[in-house]
């Protein structure tokens, strides 16, 4: 008995089963699922003082945890901005700039000086996004990560879960919200330099929590650097944190997406 022949499927029906196959469904992003890792150190939420600060410094910082529970509480937020001193420092170095640009936009700075992933954490997790819960903001900015310290120097993968805990908080309280993940900023003077070889380790691991719907991604690291990748002293002196102008350069380059996602029309 000869075996039956085969029936070719003729375009138009490749096309149709095609169309009409079950369709795969796509992966979960890394942040969406709340539960984390919390063996590694940067996950492992924490408040200040470390052991190596001064006791009286735990009376500062959890005055300005209650501070910033507050700020978020006291009126709505559009735009929140999540970081360590680089962002804090927009409330001193950058204050004549965030008025400028973000004064009249509902936006809080709840940056703390000094903070690990871990010391945000733990702000998150007492309380921090609360005051946004009934009403979450349009865009939450986070850029954190220069004050980790990776296990070996330029191993950036632990400082990554860090960063995306401190994700997997704010979707999980604030669904709602857009997040602009932003690479940490280059530190030291050279490309060389190994802070700066860390924090790239890292950035290039972080850049895969973006999916471009919910975590978006904003790299202007360039703007402090010139053509060699030197570190511009004229607006990072300290090759680590920006200063006036630092700042006015970072808010100019960071404006278009910040309209962007807070879905502003260029006549507002």
């Amino acid at each position: 008995m000869m075996p039956p022949k085969k029936r070719l499927m003729t375009p138009a029906l490749a096309l149709f089963a095609l169309a009409f196959a079950p369709l795969r469904a796509a992966e979960p992003m890394p942040w969406e699922n709340p539960a984390y890792e919390t063996t590694i150190r940067a996950t492992q939420a924490e408040s200040r003082p470390g052991p190596d600060e001064a006791p009286k410094s735990w009376n500062l910082w959890m005055k300005h945890h209650e501070d910033r529970k507050r700020w978020c509480t006291e009126k709505p937020v559009d735009l929140l901005m999540v970081g360590d001193s680089i962002v804090f420092q927009w409330s001193r170095r950058g204050k004549k700039v965030w008025d400028e640009f973000y004064g009249d936009r509902n936006a809080v700075n709840i940056g703390s000086s000094g903070d690990r992933t871990y010391h945000m954490l733990w702000h998150f997790q007492h309380g921090g996004l609360d005051g946004m819960k009934e009403r979450n903001p349009k865009l939450v900015v986070v850029m954190i990560g220069t004050n980790n310290r990776g296990i070996p120097e330029l191993h950036g993968y632990d400082t990554a879960y860090g960063i995306l805990a401190l994700l997997k908080e704010i979707h999980a309280k604030l669904p709602e919200s857009k997040i602009l993940l932003m690479p940490i900023f280059p530190r030291g003077d050279t490309p060389g330099d190994q802070g700066r070889m860390r924090n790239e380790e890292i950035n290039k691991i972080i850049h895969g929590y973006v999916d471009n719907q919910t975590v978006h991604w904003l790299d202007i690291g360039h703007v402090f650097l010139d053509e060699n990748g030197t570190l511009n002293r004229d607006l990072m002196p300290d090759r680590l944190h920006p200063n006036e102008e630092g700042y006015r350069a970072w808010a100019k380059a960071m404006e278009p997406t910040i309209r962007k996602l807070l879905g502003e029309t260029e006549t507002e």
